[in-house]
Formats: structure tokens, C-alpha cells, sequence
């Protein structure tokens, strides 16, 4: 939901020239830096190595600090060796401080030192002057720091009427001509009819860093673009400040709802990554290029021949905070995603019912729509999960409400889903109306828990419900109010089946500076709102999420969909790609968008099946529940303006496509469950780009049409209207691929051109898996405990397949504390295809039994098939095996999932 009558008016938002710590930053140009390193001033401890650098002109002093952090991890800290106050440090982002290894000065010489590691592979080379920091890896640098002289950083300083004319304010008092001043921004900054005041003045920091050997980088979600970050050219810098921007453009560099400050760079031997832990606004400008490699020994003759190898220089600039950086060694994409989740926390587990499809629109109207909604979905027998309510099921946008005439009896209505085995989620934005007879305004307005504007009183801001405030999430006290307030005894008829969404959380402000509120509005400790602006929606999800865990005294696994997000909102919940448009180039772009929020350690998210804003034709609809089957977080949503669409709504063909898009999915949950698992466990995201399953395949960096969905299932989403063909890539010129739905193998590799028709995508089965399946789809995934499994093995090219199943409860977090759980492994190789624990700690007992296995790409037909159970017991098989596809199929099988057994054949 949004602003309908500011749509998409650009003007509304800055771009990066309308910035003023951009404008200043960009007048530093590349060149030598005037940082040294004052070299008498190392320190060395078992946790870090210290030392102060200090700028030649200003002669202020910054202290920094390198630690190696266990995981091949370095991270690097810089901040005013004293400044005026204390200046703003992340918190509650990393989920512990992180354990540290001791490094050593392994060479000391006039002009710099090296520092080594336990590791020996990697090696910190510290030049003295100017101040630079290579990060070496047996012996061949993979990152520098520093290297274009671009560190940048505003030390704090008295306000203009304060100062004592030092030598070191001389320099502001001599261009204190008025219209410089105004300019740069320094002390307060004009947007439109927007005066940002700034207190503190300015305290903007800055670095740059070089990536050796790299051209393709990746990652700092959340951006309507490519999968590829581009160079970015003057004024063009990637934006990352969480915003309300309602049918955002395409291929726009602007931030949108949600920032992870982490980039990836990749190249056919190694991924490296940058974490850039800082929450104020920031902008990242990218310039690759080709250099010449640089061998000092070589004769004129052989450097003219020398190959050009490429270099990505990424300079990051934010508002305010101090330099905190983590430099991610890799060396794989995974070891990335690990080291990540080591700082910031993997994907929460989701309940398995939040793996189903979601069916929302602004706004089921009442209790009796609510009620004929779900009633379609029995009667065009399509499955689903949850019913969704927007911002008009409440009394006049006071969440946690309900609107008395059209829910009048709330807990009944959840009653007759509940006995549907279905759930309800309500919205929950964070703004609160002002009106003192509500309960909510008034603890908060009582308890001082809003926020403030620069004159200590209370933020005001115009959204949905009209003037409203916005509790202080940065609070830890507010944080625990706002959780109690989901308890079910305050609640007023919230059940144990009602889950919540956190909308407009950037926060959205309607009439506010870009939609926004004032970066001079004062939060918690005293800090402005520009330091802490993109932790908002972050801070209000972890809020929602303890409150439903807390309601649950700890027993239940939270479901809360935030649109504002940061690193390590993967801790609390799903996101989603927010107000997007039912147009094809929509389709097409939330492929590259969610798979780059999915590196950024994110596996649960989605985007608005059919497009929020406005009407999809029906082939569009259609193709848009094909792509959403197959990707982690699955619902239908759209606007007040739009039609009606449920599915059944667009005549019996489409209502039949449709429905087999959605059983698709609900067959294929034991694979999406165990991959969730893996992601919550390893760090493994849930949709992946090729490059991450094929690092070594250049002709995998930039494709984003097509993705892996675990490391098994190749999807290419049909995003063209009226396709006829699509152009598949199947990377990997030794790998196998079989057609997922027809068994049969794929005969040529390489880029190759498939039919389509309007009933499917196409979707491929890599050989040497094993995917786990239901045999069938029920009403809702509570419908289907009990369904049978089924395996479809594919052979690689050496007759072998491997894949795991995870299964649990669902829904508790006994998997947690009472392992109660059940992780299996099954491997096919030497013509047996066997069972076995993965992890003997979990017991969880289930009477599901593995009732059929289809073996795809086996090679002739076998004689006969026996089946041996752990007592012993050998009982024969019944087959059947198709010469034109040689997929064998084994049928009424009754081998339980939580045994050991073998199948030879």
C-alpha cells in the first residue's frame, strides 16, 4: 500500500546531486591520499592492531583498527582518535562480537609493516604514507584499501557560532561566503520546502577499495535493476536509503524499501565480499575496468604483450557513523554466504504454512468476503494457506483493531479458518493515529515512546490514519512494549492462527522529506534519525517477531513480512519487493531483485504475484503464479484500484493453469522445507543465481532470467508475452539435465531454444539429485502431514545421485530445543539407492512413508527390484520402465521416511 496521489512524481525524491555529503565527498578526486599512518603508534593485543593515522592538512587524528576475525574474515574499524562526542556505532546487527584472531607483525620497515594471520594465507600489507591497506592472499592481492585516496571522514566540530578561530577551522571560516556554505550542506540542508537541521554538522565518512581481478560484482539490495551492478557515473551512484516509492521506475539506482550494505565480487577462482555496516544513508559508485597487469621485472618488449586484467574500484560514502567494514575472503560464494550469517544470523526457519500460497489484496472487505474467498479456493480446488488483511480491517487505521461493522465477531472468523487448517495475517504499520482514546497512543504518548522531532516534541506525520506517530523501535523498552502488545490478552481477538504484516516501516511519511521522516528527528539516546534511518523497518520486524514468539511463551515460530529491511532482518522474518506494477517488465525484473536479496542473506522473499499497482491481462497473471511457484515467498497481492483477481476469475483455462501452478508448489514443499532448512542451518540461500551453483562458467555472471532454486531444480519464468520459445541456458558442459515434469534428459547443453506453451514454464532436474515430493496437494500444507513422499533420482553422468529431506513438526521450535526433528540422506549409487541419517541427534517419529521413486536417466530395464528394510526384511518391487524417457518408476514402496532401507535394483 501507498501514496495513490503522489505516484511515482520523481521530483519527490533527491537525486544523488541533491545530496550534500555527496557533493562533498565527489570533490575529493581520486589521487594520494592525505592519510599517513603514524607508524609509532602500533599497538598490538590479542584482539585487534591499532594504530592512528592523521590527515596532513586538518592534522586531525583517526584511530584504526584491524581485527582478523575467525572464517577468513577482516575487519577494519576507523573513528576520531577524540571526538567532541561519541559518534554513532551499529548496534544489535552482528549477533555477537566476533571472535577474533590474533595477528602479527610478520615485517616492519621504514614506510610500512605486514601483518600476518594464524592463517598463512592471508597477509595485511599497511603502507605508511599515504595511508593504504592491501589484503593479500598467498601471496596475490585480492583487495586494497585506500588505494584511490578516497578515504573520506568528517571529524565533529563546535558550531559555527562556538569556534575559537584555530588554525583547523580556518579553513571553514575562509570560505564562509554564504552560498558555499548553504552548498555543501554543512550545517543544515534545503530539499524542496524541507530544511534539514544538522546539529552536530557534518559527519559524513568515506572509503574506497579494489577489487584485483574482479568485473562482475553483485549484491547491495534493494534496487529495480540487473542482477550485474553497473558502473555508476557522476550523480549515478547506487542509492541505499530505505524509501516509499510507489510504482518505482525500472533499471533506477535509487534506494527503494529495504538496504543491505553487502557486495559480492566474483571471478572464476574466488568470491570476495564487502560489508559495510553503517545505517545512515549511503551511496555506492562502481568503476570497472582493465589495467595493465604489473610486473615490475618484465622488458618494454613483454609489457606490451602483457594481458589487461580487470579491476572494480567500489568507493562507499554514507551520511554519518564511523568506517566499520568487514572484508569477506570467501573463498566461494558459500563461504561468503557463511561468513555473512556468522555476523549477522542466518534466515529464521519459517513455519511451513508461510511456504504455501498467500492470497491478499487491498482489501478483503469483511467478514463475508473473507469468508467467499476461501470458500473459491475449496471450490475451484486450489490449495492455499492464508487470507491476508490490509490497513481496512482496522477501526479507522488504529492497528491492532478491528473495523466494528465489517468484523464484527474477528475470533470467529479465524475459528472457521482454523478449522480449515488455514491462517490469518493482519497488517500492522507502524504509525499510530493520533487520538488520545486510543490505548495504543496513549501508553506511548504517556511513556514518552515516540520519536522526536528536532524540538523535543513528539514526531508528527501525516499516513494512512492522518496525523500519526512513530513509536521509537531503536528503544529496547519500546521495542518490549510493542511486543506486548501482540499478546493475546491485549490483542483484542487475535488467535494463535493470526500473523502479521510490517508495512510502510521506512517509515513512510506521507508529506515528509522524500516521503520520509526528517533526518533531524531525534530517536532514543539522543541520536538523530539520519544515523539510525534504514535500521527502522529492521528494528519494528524484530519487534513483531518477539511479540509473536512471546504470545506463544516462546513454543511458536513467528511469521512477520516486513517491506524495510536491513542486514540480518533474515533473523526475523520474509520481505518482500513491495508496490511493484502488473506489467511483463515487472515479471522479468523481480528475478534479478530477488535473487539479489537472496545473496544478501535473505532467502525469504518474493515479489506481488500479478503486480500491485494496476490490472494484469490474463497470460500475464498466469506466467506470474508460474515464476511465484518457484521462488521462496509465495502471494497474490494487489491494489484497491485493481480488479478483483482471484485466481478462479479469468475463465476455466486459466482457473486450470493457475491451479496447476499452485499444486506444483504444494507437491514440491519437501524440497522448498529442507532447502529453508539448509539456509537456516548453512547459510545456503533458497534461490540462487547460476554463477553461485557454477562459479567457474563465465557464461553464467550475468544471467538473470533463469536461476537455481537450491542446487537441483533449474527455472527459467516464461516473462514475454506470448513466448513461443525461450532460450535456456544450461550451464555446465558435463552436467546432465532432465525435464521435470516429463523425466526425459535434455539432449544438447549449452544455450538452447525450448518450446513453451501457455500451460508451464520450463523446469529442469540437474542430474545427481534426489528431490523429495509429495504424491499429491491438499486444501493447505496441514492438509498434507500425512501424504506420502515420493523421490525423483537423476543420474549424472556417473549413475549417481545424492539429496536430503528434512522434516519437523512445522510450526515450534521444538526442532531447536528438543530435536525434534528428522534429517535424512538419500544416495543412489551402484544401482542401490539407499536411506540414511544425517544427523543422528534429531528423533521425530512419522508414519509417512516414501510410496513411489522415479529414477531418471537409468539406463535399461532392470530384471527385477528388491527393497531391504533395517530388520532384515526384503520384499520385491513393482516397476514399470519407459524406453522413450528411461525413467523407471517404483510404486507402492510403504518404506518409512524415518528408517534406514535399501532399494536394489
Amino acid at each position: 500500500s501507498s501514496v495513490q496521489d503522489e505516484a511515482v512524481d520523481k521530483s519527490n525524491f533527491k537525486k544523488c546531486n541533491q545530496i550534500a555529503f555527496y557533493r562533498r565527498q565527489k570533490l575529493l578526486r581520486p589521487g594520494k591520499s592525505l592519510y599517513r599512518v603514524l607508524l609509532d603508534s602500533v599497538t598490538l593485543s590479542d584482539e585487534n592492531v591499532k594504530f592512528q593515522i592523521i590527515h596532513e592538512e586538518n592534522k586531525v587524528l583517526l584511530q584504526v583498527e584491524i581485527y582478523e576475525i575467525e572464517g577468513n574474515i577482516f575487519r577494519l574499524k576507523i573513528d576520531e582518535a577524540s571526538p567532541l562526542r561519541a559518534r554513532y556505532k551499529v548496534p544489535d546487527v552482528l549477533i555477537k562480537e566476533p571472535t577474533t584472531q590474533r595477528l602479527f607483525i610478520s615485517h616492519k620497515e621504514a614506510g610500512f609493516l605486514v601483518l600476518s594471520s594464524a592463517n598463512e594465507d592471508y597477509k595485511l600489507r599497511v603502507t605508511a604514507n599515504p595511508f593504504q591497506v592491501e589484503l593479500q592472499s598467498k601471496g596475490e592481492t585480492v583487495m586494497s584499501v585506500n588505494s584511490n585516496g578516497l578515504l573520506y571522514f568528517e571529524h565533529l566540530q563546535p558550531p559555527p557560532s562556538d569556534r575559537k578561530p584555530t588554525a583547523q577551522n580556518e579553513e571553514a571560516a575562509s570560505d564562509s561566503s554564504k552560498e558555499k556554505q548553504e552548498d555543501l550542506g554543512l550545517w543544515q540542508e534545503k530539499f524542496g520546502s524541507f530544511l534539514d537541521i544538522k546539529a552536530h554538522g557534518p559527519t559524513s565518512v568515506g572509503m574506497d577499495f579494489s577489487l584485483h581481478g574482479y568485473d562482475h560484482v553483485y549484491g547491495i539490495p534493494q534496487h529495480t535493476e540487473t542482477l550485474l551492478l553497473k558502473n555508476t557515473s557522476d550523480g549515478d551512484a547506487y542509492r541505499l536509503y530505505n524509501l516509499d516509492i510507489f510504482g518505482h521506475k525500472i533499471h533506477d539506482k535509487i534506494g527503494i524499501y529495504g538496504s543491505v550494505p553487502l557486495l559480492l565480487a566474483h571471478k572464476p577462482n574466488r568470491t570476495s565480499g564487502i560489508f559495510w555496516l553503517n545505517s545512515s544513508e549511503t551511496l555506492v559508485d562502481i568503476s570497472t575496468k582493465a589495467v595493465a597487469e604489473h610486473t615490475p621485472s618484465r622488458s618494454a618488449a613483454e609489457t606490451a604483450k602483457q594481458r589487461a586484467v580487470p579491476l572494480t574500484d567500489v568507493r562507499w560514502m554514507s551520511e554519518s557513523g564511523i568506517i566499520d567494514v568487514f572484508l569477506l575472503m570467501g573463498p566461494t560464494a558459500f563461504d561468503i554466504f557463511k561468513q555473512f550469517a556468522q555476523l549477522t544470523g542466518t534466515q529464521a526457519l519459517p513455519p511451513l504454512f508461510s511456504l504455501g500460497y498467500h492470497q491478499c489484496r487491498w482489501n478483503y472487505e469483511d467478514e463475508q468476503d473473507v469468508k467467499a474467498v476461501d470458500a473459491g479456493f475449496d471450490a475451484h480446488d486450489i490449495p492455499y494457506d492464508v487470507i491476508w488483511l490490509d490497513i481496512e480491517h482496522t477501526d479507522g487505521k488504529r492497528y491492532f483493531t478491528w473495523d466494528k461493522k465489517k468484523f464484527q465477531n474477528p475470533r470467529k472468523m479465524q475459528e472457521h479458518l482454523r478449522k480449515k487448517k488455514r491462517k490469518l495475517v493482519v497488517i500492522v504499520d507502524p504509525h499510530i493515529k493520533v487520538d488520545p482514546s486510543y490505548t495504543l497512543y496513549a501508553q506511548a504518548k504517556e511513556k514518552g515512546y515516540f520519536v522526536k522531532d528536532r524540538n523535543g516534541q513528539d514526531f508528527e506525520g501525516i499516513c494512512w490514519p492522518g496525523s500519526s506517530c512513530y513509536p521509537d523501535f531503536t528503544n529496547p523498552e519500546v521495542r518490549k512494549w510493542y511486543a506486548d502488545q501482540f499478546a493475546f490478552k491485549t490483542y483484542k481477538a487475535s488467535t494463535n492462527i493470526l500473523f502479521v504484516w510490517n508495512d510502510m516501516n521506512e517509515p513512510s511519511v506521507f508529506k515528509g522529506a522524500e516521503l520520509t521522516m526528517q533526518k533531524d528527528a531525534v530517536h532514543y539516546n539522543n541520536w538523530e534519525h539520519r544515523e539510525v534511518h534504514n535500521l527502522y523497518g529492521f528494528y519494528q520486524q524484530m519487534a513483531t517477531a518477539e511479540g509473536l514468539i512471546r504470545r506463544s511463551s516462546g513454543k511458536e515460530r513467528p511469521f512477520v513480512l516486513t517491506r524495510s529491511f536491513f542486514a540480518g532482518s533474515q533473523k526475523y522474518g520474509a520481505v518482500w519487493t513491495g508496490d511493484n506494477t502488473a506489467e511483463w517488465s515487472y515479471l522479468k525484473i523481480s528475478i534479478p531483485m530477488l535473487l539479489t536479496i537472496n545473496m544478501a542473506g535473505i532467502s525469504f522473499c518474493g515479489a506481488d504475484v500479478g503486480g500491485f499497482i494496476g490490472d494484469p491481462e490474463p497470460e500475464l497473471l498466469v506466467r506470474w503464479y508460474q515464476a511465484g511457484a518457484y521462488q521462496p515467498f509465495f502471494r497474490g497481492h494487489s491494489n484497491m484500484e485493481s480488479k478483483r483477481r482471484e485466481p478462479w476469475l479469468f475463465g476455466e483455462k486459466n482457473t486450470q493453469i493457475i491451479r496447476r501452478a499452485i499444486r506444483e508448489r504444494y507437491v514440491l514443499l519437501p524440497y522448498l522445507y529442507t532447502l529453508f532448512y539448509r539456509a537456516h542451518t548453512a547459510a545456503e540461500p533458497v534461490m540462487r543465481s547460476l554463477w553461485i551453483e557454477f562459479p567457474g562458467k563465465m557464461e553464467t555472471f550475468d544471467v538473470e532470467n533463469e536461476y537455481m532454486l537450491g542446487n537441483a531444480l533449474l527455472v527459467h519464468p516464461v516473462t514475454e508475452k506470448e513466448a513461443k520459445t525461450v532460450t535456456v541456458l544450461f550451464p555446465g558442459s558435463e552436467e546432465i539435465w532432465y525435464d521435470f515434469r516429463k523425466f526425459k534428459r535434455m539432449e544438447d547443453a549449452g544455450t538452447v531454444k525450448i518450446p513453451v506453451t501457455l500451460e508451464n514454464i520450463p523446469v529442469f532436474q540437474r542430474g545427481g539429485t534426489v528431490i523429495p515430493l509429495k504424491t499429491s496437494a491438499g486444501k493447505s500444507t496441514e492438509w498434507m502431514t500425512d501424504i506420502s513422499y515420493e523421490l525423483h533420482v537423476a543420474l549424472d553422468a556417473e549413475a549417481c545421485a545424492i539429496g536430503e529431506l528434512y522434516v519437523d513438526d512445522g510450526h515450534s521450535f521444538q526442532y531447536l530445543h528438543k530435536k525434534q526433528f528428522l534429517y535424512r540422506k538419500f544416495t543412489f549409487r551402484k544401482n542401490i539407492l539407499s536411506s540414511s541419517c544425517v544427523d543422528e541427534s534429531g528423533q521425530y517419529h512419522t508414519t509417512c512413508a516414501v510410496e513411489q521413486v522415479i529414477i531418471l536417466g537409468f539406463g535399461k530395464q532392470p530384471t527385477f527390484v528388491t527393497a531391504n528394510s533395517k530388520d532384515g526384511k526384503k520384499k520385491e518391487v513393482v516397476f514399470t520402465y519407459d524406453t522413450k524417457t528411461s525413467a523407471l518408476t517404483l510404486e507402492n514402496l510403504a518404506l518409512s521416511v524415518d528408517a534406514d532401507w535399501e532399494i536394489c535394483i
